[in-house]
């Protein structure tokens, strides 16, 4: 893997952390919700994510996980006191014009509560359509930096690429005074990911340089004696496609891998098998990985996801569940409510410790440094230390509606 494209599109960020947690209790979801609307009316959610396309598989682990969290968060009954909580989902095939007519039409039909977006470019243009029809709208596995703050209306599920930058930071302590090489593809994809390390690690006091391949690159030697004569601290590797293992079997037999420290992001269980030989010489960036908590929301997700092994985006779908029933419950049928339910709510999760900040509705979480160990489908992950919520907090962003 690497950092992937569209989930991973990276927004650089270079202002101070600043946060203030407020964490507030909650109550049964037994109990009827405090914000008004008809008792006996179902609580109208839809989910509006990646069903088939390219991102396919993110979209299977989220709705996974969003089950496994209703059942949690509701105690089994899929209700908020008397409500059933009807949900609706509708593939968009990661295309945002898909995903637009989709919110539109969930809405027109009543829906209060959108959530899902597997794509942070369907993500960037359903915010907008929240705030402009004033519904609570939740992003699921889109990662992309823009989604905190877009609007009052718009929340997160899941972690955002600052966050995944920082846990990178954070395997060479003070930056201050180190050399990093980002290597990465020509394009669009590459220059992103180069400005968020200059921006958080490169702001943090390392000096930060890059070399690019381009896309259509099959030998890569070339490219590793760059790195090795640049001799960098830490190498940071943002890669997407068909041509990593060989990319991967290159820093590794050209002594990269051996010569300094190589960071890049863990993905999802099936694309382990990429890294080759060169797999247990990487050190990972991770979002999530099955063992990587042992919290009571872990366990309630693995007794319910098919085959009981958790992966990169299950906690994505288990926390927005947790949220939906957190809204309903406080918020009843009114949104603003809602809002003010979830801004400064803390709540465990998957992962451990969720705080969704009350500014611009970030959301704080735990993050991985991880170790693969065996070889091939044989790999297993390992938690080489865990970050705070607090640790890998983005900066706050002006809420901008």
């Amino acid at each position: 893997m690497t950092v992937r494209h569209t989930r991973r599109a990276f927004l650089s960020a270079a202002t101070m952390m600043a946060a203030a947690l407020a964490a507030t209790a909650c109550g049964s979801p037994q109990d009827t919700a405090s914000g008004g609307g008809d008792s006996a009316a179902p609580v109208k959610v839809g989910l509006v994510y990646s069903q088939s396309g390219p991102l396919a598989s993110y979209g299977k682990q989220y709705i996974e996980g969003f089950k496994a969290g209703l059942d949690h968060a509701t105690k089994g009954t899929g209700k908020v006191g008397d409500r059933k909580i009807e949900v609706t989902e509708v593939d968009d095939a990661g295309d945002p014009a898909k995903a637009v007519s989709a919110a539109k039409d969930l809405i027109g039909k009543g829906t209060k509560i959108i959530a899902g977006s597997t794509a942070s470019g369907v993500a960037l243009q359903v915010a907008p359509i929240a705030a402009q029809n004033k519904v609570l709208f939740i992003s699921g596995p889109a990662a992309t930096d823009a989604i905190t703050g877009a609007n009052k209306y718009t929340f997160r599920s899941g972690r955002q690429s600052y966050q995944d930058v920082v846990t990178a930071k954070s395997f060479i302590g003070d930056p201050s005074g180190k050399k990093v090489v980002v290597f990465a593809q020509d394009g669009a994809f590459g220059d992103a990911n180069e400005a968020a390390v200059k921006a958080v690690i490169g702001g943090a006091g390392a000096s930060v340089s890059s070399v690019r391949a381009p896309a259509s690159a099959t030998e890569f030697t070339p490219f590793a004696s760059q790195i090795k004569a640049a001799k960098p601290d830490l190498l940071f590797v943002a890669w997407a496609g068909t041509t990593a293992p060989a990319m991967w079997q290159t820093l590794d037999q050209q002594g990269v891998l051996a010569s300094t420290t190589v960071v890049t992001g863990l993905d999802i269980r099936a694309s382990w098998p990429t890294f080759g030989a060169a797999g247990s010489k990487i050190s990972f960036l991770s979002h999530y990985f099955d063992g990587a908590s042992d919290t009571e929301a872990a366990k309630a997700a693995k007794a319910k996801i098919p085959g009981g092994t958790l992966d990169l985006f299950h906690p994505d779908g288990f926390a927005a569940a947790q949220m939906v029933v957190r809204a309903a419950q406080e918020g009843g049928d009114d949104v603003d409510k809602m809002i003010k339910a979830l801004e400064g709510w803390t709540f465990d999760g998957v992962k451990g410790p969720m705080s969704i900040r009350a500014a611009d509705h970030a959301l704080l979480q735990p993050m991985y440094q991880a170790k693969l160990s065996g070889s091939g489908t044989e790999f297993t992950a390992a938690a080489q230390k865990s970050l705070t919520g607090d640790e890998t907090a983005p900066p706050v962003t002006q809420m901008k509606g």
